[in-house]
């Protein structure tokens, strides 16, 4: 059985050995981001996730990175990231609150650091989390009827969906030029009273996604409603709020 790691520290060697073999003088850097990075991180349940980036010719041979990444996969560790720095470059247009949560923590384990000088316009952070709760918004209706009401349905759709606004939570202080929280509740709740929404039920929304409530089925329902309510609220102020480059 595959050895899960206590601590990130315990693979980096190891790890940064096995991509240097395949990759050679094309791998550029290897990143950890994520919980992994910071005080969060819980063997067995968290995943480890790495961003390596890789010359322009290095890119072309992933099909040789095949076997190891299924290897560190048994070991809690998540197909990592593999980009150039065109790549890279090219992307903080379309998918900015991505690169910005990774910036939010990260250790840099092999290479260079290609994430430090990154910079991010506000009006594609803004655009891109309208997208987003947009397609949430979406998505979680049609979830919704998928469910056809039944309680606990209810609760693995909030559950599967919460993470997610957690991050475009961190986007939305970002933007307000204000400090991001290290936990989650404190997230939910700097958001709300930073950008007046109710916070209140997406801490319901979380207690429901650590299974820590005790709701009852019609208690759930309201909540889901509240939580489609509250994100409609979203896409609107969003939608209306005026940032500069």
């Amino acid at each position: 059985m595959a050895r899960i790691p206590k601590k990130p520290e315990e693979i980096f060697s190891e790890i940064t050995s096995d991509y240097r073999k395949i990759f050679g003088e094309d791998l550029i850097s290897i990143i950890l981001y994520g919980s992994g990075a910071g005080e969060d991180y819980i063997p067995g349940k968290s995943d480890l996730n790495f961003l390596i980036t890789l010359t322009d010719r290095g890119i072309e041979g992933l099909d040789c990175a095949l076997e190891t990444v299924g290897r560190w996969r048994k070991r809690s560790v998540a197909i990592p990231l593999f980009m150039t720095r065109s790549y890279l470059a090219g992307s903080l247009d379309a998918y900015p609150v991505e690169f910005l949560n990774m910036k939010r923590h990260y250790r840099v384990i092999s290479g260079e650091d290609v994430l430090a000088p990154l910079a991010f316009d506000p009006q594609h952070i803004r655009l891109q989390l309208e997208r987003e709760l947009r397609g949430k918004l979406l998505h979680l209706r049609s979830g919704y009827l998928a469910t056809e009401g039944t309680a606990n349905k209810i609760r693995d759709l909030i559950g599967a969906s919460l993470t997610a606004f957690v991050s475009l939570f961190g986007a939305i202080l970002w933007l307000k030029k204000l400090e991001i929280p290290k936990g989650k509740r404190d997230i939910i709740t700097a958001a709300g009273t930073a950008f007046c929404f109710d916070a209140a039920v997406f801490l319901k929304c979380e207690e429901i996604r650590r299974k820590a409530d005790h709701f009852s089925s019609a208690e759930v329902q309201a909540v889901f409603r509240d939580y489609l309510r509250e994100v409609g609220h979203l896409c609107e102020l969003i939608d209306r709020m005026d940032v500069q480059s």
